[in-house]
C-alpha cells in the first residue's frame, strides 16, 4: 500500500472538493472511489458539512461545500510550502494572483492560501502543521496525479520555476508535449505532477487548471457507472503507457480525472 505520513517542500500532498450539493456529491463518489466519508475531525461542530473521503481509515482527499454566492464546484490541489504567507509574496512578485488567503485552518493544523498562476490556473498552497496530507495515495480509490493544462506553457514553467522551484522535463515515455514537473526531494524520478499545453484540438473554452486524477478499477466500467448518476464524459479514455485514462464532469459540474493504472512498481 501507499502510505504517506510525509511530503516534500513543493509537492502535492493534499486534493479537496468544493461542491454545490454534499450529500450528493458524497453519494458520487463513494460510489465512483469506492471511498467511505467522516466528518473532518478538525473542524468545529458549527462549521457545517465539511469531511473526508476515507479508504481503509486513511485519508485520501477532503470535501466541504461551496461557499460563496455563484462559486463553482471544483477539485482543488494543495502544493505543500513553508511559509504560506512569504509564498503568498513569492506568488505576487512572480506575476500570480492570490484570491483567498494565507488563513489558519480549523484546529491549528495549518495555513493556506488559493492562487491564481498568470495562465489562468488556480492551485492552493499549505503550511502544513498536524495536517497530515493524503495518507493512501496511487491506490485504488485514491489520489495519485495532478497535471496543468494551459495555453501558455513558457509562461507556466517560469512561475512555478520562481515560486517553487520547479523545473519541466520531458520524459521519453511520456506523449510528445507531456512534460513532468521535478521538484527537490520528490518521491519518483519520473516527475511529481505533469505538464501539457492546451492545443488547437481542445474546445477553445478551455481554462488552464489542474487537473486531479483518481486511480479505479477499470476505466470504461468507472465511466459508465458515473454517466448512470448523471456525471458527463469531458474527455477520452485514452491509453497512455502507464494507464487509461479519462476526465469526467461529476453532476455538480466539477471537474475530475480517472485512471486505471498500469504502473510499473508499487508506488
Amino acid at each position: 500500500m501507499s502510505e504517506r505520513n510525509d511530503y516534500a517542500i513543493g509537492e502535492f500532498c493534499w486534493v479537496d472538493l468544493s461542491t454545490a450539493d454534499v450529500e450528493r456529491a458524497k453519494s458520487f463518489y463513494t460510489q465512483l472511489l469506492g471511498a467511505d466519508t467522516e466528518v473532518a475531525p478538525d473542524f468545529p461542530d458549527d462549521a457545517g458539512e465539511f469531511g473526508l473521503f476515507t479508504r481503509n481509515g486513511k485519508r485520501v482527499a477532503g470535501y466541504g461545500p461551496t461557499v460563496r454566492d455563484g462559486q463553482p464546484s471544483v477539485w482543488s490541489s494543495y502544493i505543500k510550502v513553508e511559509d504560506t504567507d512569504a509564498t503568498a509574496e513569492k506568488v505576487k512578485e512572480a506575476g500570480g494572483q492570490v484570491h483567498f488567503g494565507p488563513v489558519d485552518l480549523p484546529g491549528g493544523t495549518g495555513r493556506m492560501a488559493a492562487l491564481q498562476d498568470p495562465t489562468g490556473a488556480f492551485v492552493c498552497i499549505i503550511e502544513q502543521r498536524s495536517h497530515p496530507g493524503a495518507q493512501l495515495v496511487n491506490e485504488l480509490g485514491a489520489w495519485t496525479w495532478n497535471n496543468l493544462m494551459t495555453r501558455d506553457v513558457e509562461a507556466a514553467k517560469d512561475f512555478y520555476g520562481k515560486v517553487f522551484g520547479w523545473t519541466a522535463e520531458h520524459n521519453e515515455e511520456a506523449p510528445p508535449g507531456i512534460s513532468m514537473w521535478q521538484v527537490e526531494e520528490q518521491r519518483w524520478p519520473e516527475g511529481m505532477a505533469g505538464l501539457m499545453e492546451i492545443t488547437g484540438d481542445l474546445p477553445p473554452e478551455m481554462p488552464a487548471h489542474w487537473q486531479v486524477y483518481f486511480v479505479v478499477e477499470n476505466a470504461d466500467e468507472a465511466i459508465k457507472a458515473a454517466e448512470s448518476q448523471g456525471a458527463k464524459l469531458g474527455f477520452g479514455p485514452i491509453d497512455v503507457p502507464v494507464a487509461r485514462m479519462a476526465t469526467l464532469v461529476d453532476p455538480q459540474g466539477a471537474v475530475v480525472s480517472i485512471l486505471e493504472a498500469r504502473y510499473p512498481e508499487p508506488r
